[in-house]
């Protein structure tokens, strides 16, 4: 099956929901106007489709092979990612005067959509990348930009993330990497790094490292990292390429998913030690590091919303195809599967909860844009703690949305979906590490409890709400049909967040395990209705357009009709999710260890 771009829900989005043309009136996003937006987004949806779309299963079959310390990549990713980085992809959301496009994150987003939806393991080396630059940008000296940010942008050089270690998972107080002091601005590292995403390939000249390690005096814990600059090969002072760097991969991963991405374990300095540069200042690389790792974040949200469209798109082709048995309501013989009830209740589930995730990701990229170039400072704040309270919303529930849409995929399908054949189950398989790498969900559910909410009482979360009421008013004066059911069920989910909001701040510190055994319940709940409220906010904008008789009429009524699906089989489960938080913590610690 061809993917094709869902660039028509991409643009209703971006213009009735996140305000494109906003962000277009920003200070250094005039160049983003909605005619060359819409040619950025059909002209990289071809891209896609007609480039790396084709690969996908190619590369699920014949996945990245090693061999002594070599990485060759899946057939064609070499030559696509050449084309990638000629083409300008690679620079979209990146400065100008680096040779990337400088337009805003919400025109990136739709992007890196479409890039994972055509393929989630070619997707995966243009993300490090980018994090790689938004690390560099925000702490790396000016000598440090000239030297990779050009090269990153140009996809002639790759960059990595190397935080965990064979003893140090989520846990980055435990990391051992050493880095020695050279005594002329350069450290030699010791140590090794795994799952290292795109460590070792031959798609690139280079491959550049961002590590975090340890210096001889440095404290114990998280406030003893640093990060370094570590390139596979050396940079001479004319900016050429030198010798071979002591960083090498002994291995790479055999995964359930993502085959093609090769997964490294990269060694450092089994031959006198890698030498590296520092980022920033020494015992600061955690606070560098969560730069990449939150640019990461969000595009893992996205690689959530894109696998879930894939595999949507998949099923309804074949529900549209698959004859088996008559019409329920009675007919001369066989009928598509489509006609089914059950069937349009799955399909109606994998689309809303798509087009909801989506709409949620692209208002928080939005938010950025405006954090960053917004003239008022206070609109600037006020966005910037939008975006930072949704980051791991959009990481971790879309993620766990991706799932349980492929896995609805699959059924869809039948038995012909648990067949490699029918491509169904690849969508399930890749999109299974999603919830786990660039952290799991519960870690972002930690976050969304911890920093997001309990740190501020609960303040974003509160000014978010207000939002939400403000939809909830518009809808009121709707008056029967669709949007009056939408704005029920909207209501009844946001006073179920705002009760568990009230929960969590109040109760953190009498019964803080009680709290965070709630806290993955909490980010769902939270997905859910903050979901909802962007489908609703989408229902509203579509009745208007219907009423005004311009566009795409049936476009909008499908629009109000996927909302109301939602508002009646998606917020009708805040209630449980709440019930389960605020009173469901006992029977999480309930038993003995030797009880289980």
């Amino acid at each position: 099956m061809s993917y094709v771009a869902p660039i028509k829900d991409m643009l209703f989005v971006m213009n009735e929901l996140a305000g494109l043309n906003a962000v277009n009136a920003l200070p250094g996003c005039e160049d983003a106007t909605p005619e060359t937006v819409q040619a950025v987004l059909e002209e990289n949806a071809k891209f896609c489709s007609e480039v790396v779309a084709p690969l996908n299963v190619s590369g699920d079959r014949e996945p990245s092979a090693w061999q002594d310390g070599k990485v060759t990549t899946s057939k064609g990713f070499r030559e696509a990612f050449k084309a990638f980085g000629e083409a300008g992809w690679q620079g979209v959301q990146h400065p100008a005067e680096f040779g990337g496009q400088g337009l805003p994150k919400l025109v990136a987003t739709p992007c890196i959509e479409m890039l994972n939806s055509a393929n989630l393991s070619f997707a995966l080396c243009p993300l490090l990348t980018d994090g790689a630059i938004e690390a560099l940008m925000t702490a790396g000296t000016e000598s440090q930009k000239q030297i990779y940010l050009e090269k990153f942008i140009s996809g002639k050089w790759t960059g990595t993330m190397n935080l965990t270690e064979p003893q140090a998972g989520s846990d980055l107080a435990l990391v051992r990497t050493r880095a020695v002091p050279q005594g002329d601005g350069t450290f030699r590292l010791f140590g090794t790094k795994i799952f290292i995403t795109f460590g070792e390939h031959d798609m690139a000249e280079n491959i550049v490292h961002l590590v975090l390690a340890r210096t001889p005096e440095a404290p114990e814990g998280v406030k003893g990292i640093s990060l370094f600059i570590v390139p596979k090969f050396l940079i001479n002072a004319d900016g050429n390429l030198g010798e071979r760097n002591d960083v090498h991969c002994v291995s790479i991963e055999h995964k359930l998913g993502i085959k093609a991405s090769p997964t490294a374990v990269l060694q450092f300095g089994d031959h006198g030690g890698a030498l590296g540069t520092l980022v920033g200042e020494e015992n600061r690389g955690l606070e560098y590091m969560f730069i990449m790792m939150n640019a990461a974040r969000f595009a893992v949200g996205m690689q959530g919303v894109a696998i879930a469209e894939r595999a949507y798109q998949k099923a309804v082709q074949y529900a549209k195809d698959r004859v088996q048995s008559r019409d329920l309501a009675g007919s001369a013989g066989a009928v598509p599967i489509i006609h089914q009830p059950d069937v349009r209740r799955m399909l109606m589930s994998m689309r809303s909860q798509t087009e909801a995730a989506r709409a949620l990701a692209y208002v928080t990229a939005a938010a950025l844009d405006a954090a960053h170039h917004h003239p008022d400072q206070s609109t600037r704040k006020a966005n910037q703690a939008f975006y930072e309270f949704m980051v791991p919303i959009v990481k971790g529930w879309s993620t766990e949305m991706s799932i349980d849409v492929a896995s609805t995929g699959v059924q869809v399908h039948g038995g012909m979906g648990f067949i490699e054949e029918t491509g169904a189950a690849q969508y399930y398989r890749d999109a299974r590490i999603l919830t786990i790498y660039e952290g799991t969900t519960a870690i972002q559910a930690n976050d969304l409890v911890g920093r997001k909410t309990v740190r501020d009482g609960g303040a974003t979360a509160r000014a978010i709400l207000a939002q939400v009421r403000r939809t909830e008013q518009e809808l009121e004066a709707q008056t029967g049909g669709d949007l009056a059911a939408i704005r029920n069920q909207l209501a009844a989910a946001s006073r179920a967040l705002e009760q568990v909001v009230e929960y969590v701040v109040g109760n953190v510190k009498t019964d803080i395990k009680g709290v965070f055994a709630g806290s993955v319940p909490y980010l769902k709940l939270a997905g859910i209705v903050f979901g909802g409220w962007q489908m609703a906010r989408a229902a509203l904008a579509a009745q208007r357009l219907l009423d005004e008789g311009s566009g795409d009429a049936s476009f909008y009524r499908a629009k109000i009709a996927t909302a109301r699906f939602f508002a009646d089989h998606m917020l009708s489960q805040a209630t449980g999710y709440r019930a389960a938080i605020v009173e469901g913590s006992s029977g999480v610690m309930a038993l003995e260890e030797d009880q289980f």
